[in-house]
């Protein structure tokens, strides 16, 4: 049995749960979210927890059984305290910062990149390398901090670029020189 799927998940005050068959929606603070689970998993709830329980030990249930529960934890998580992603931007002359909602790179192309975030999405950024993703929804934050990422991946050799806070990126040798 998964050792996650068996894991209740406690209800925080100022969070509210409705489930309606296979749809869950979680309202709080920070915001509302909802998603339909797959119909293998049922989602029950006794007073302060929600307990996600598998309909047979099917390998499909065994599979859906902790990722259901995953994602029902993070949406509970979510609007009651939230998430972020903190990217760091090195390279000379590369620097970031916000314009309004959007967030404006310089990341070495003949033009700056402009970042719509979408909504639910706050963009922050300190000291003009490090951007701070923040949000409700999970899925969202961690989608938008791998778009910024995309505009310009760290490579390999200088280490310039965008990378997730405490990245590791394995640096190579360069060219060997003529004796």
């Amino acid at each position: 049995m998964s050792r996650i799927g068996k894991r209740p998940i406690t209800i925080p005050s100022k969070v509210t749960v409705t489930i309606n068959g296979s749809h869950v929606a979680v309202k709080g603070p920070k915001g509302e979210l909802s998603r339909v689970l797959p119909s293998a998993v049922t989602v029950e709830q006794e007073g302060d927890t929600i307990l996600v329980k598998r309909h047979d030990e099917s390998r499909l249930s065994r599979q859906l059984h902790g990722l259901s529960r995953t994602l029902v934890a993070n949406m509970v998580d979510g609007v009651s305290q939230g998430f972020q992603k903190r990217l760091e931007i090195q390279g000379v002359g590369y620097r970031a910062q916000v314009q309004g909602r959007n967030l404006v790179l310089s990341l070495g192309y003949s033009h700056p990149v402009q970042i719509e975030p979408p909504e639910g999405i706050q963009l922050a950024v300190e000291n003009n390398t490090n951007v701070i993703v923040s949000g409700f929804d999970k899925e969202l934050v961690g989608n938008v901090a791998a778009q910024i990422r995309d505009k310009r991946p760290p490579e390999p050799y200088k280490g310039k670029g965008v990378r997730y806070a405490g990245e590791v990126v394995r640096r190579k040798a360069g060219k060997a020189g003529k004796k």
